[in-house]
C-alpha cells in the first residue's frame, strides 16, 4: 500500500497492516487539529488511541458513555477534514481517546480494519 497517496495532506502517515492500522502523525499538526494551535510543544503523551466506530451517532455515543464513566472531552465530536466524524477524550489517567467514523475505512464484522 502506497499510504502517502492515502493522505495527500503528508502530516500523517497510515499503513494497514494485519488487519490493524497504524497512524503516524506529526505532532503539532496533531495539537493544531485538537484546537491547540500555539506552535509550542506537542501536549499530548506521544501515544494516542482510536476507536473507529459505524457512524457520526456512534462518535456521540461512545464519547457520551466515556464522559458518563469520567473522561473530560478535549474536542468535541465535529465534522473532520479527511471527510469523517471524530472527537477526543482525556481518560481519567490523561490518556487522549479518538472516537471515529472514517468513511474512507471499512470495519469488518471480525473488527479487522482496512482503508477502502
Amino acid at each position: 500500500m502506497d499510504a502517502h497517496a492515502r493522505c495527500p495532506r503528508r502530516d500523517h502517515l497510515l499503513s494497514d497492516r494485519l488487519g490493524t492500522i497504524l497512524g503516524l502523525f506529526e505532532a503539532t499538526k496533531f495539537n493544531e487539529d485538537l484546537g491547540d494551535e500555539s506552535g509550542g510543544p506537542a501536549s499530548i503523551g506521544g501515544v494516542t488511541l482510536s476507536q473507529n466506530v459505524d457512524s457520526p451517532a456512534e462518535v456521540d455515543e461512545v464519547i457520551a458513555d466515556a464522559v458518563r464513566a469520567g473522561a473530560t472531552v478535549v474536542k468535541p465530536p465535529q465534522y473532520a477534514s479527511f471527510g469523517g466524524y471524530h472527537g477526543h477524550f482525556a481518560d481519567p489517567n490523561g490518556a487522549i481517546w479518538e472516537v471515529a467514523h472514517n468513511p474512507g475505512w471499512s470495519v469488518q464484522d471480525d473488527g479487522t480494519v482496512r482503508l477502502v
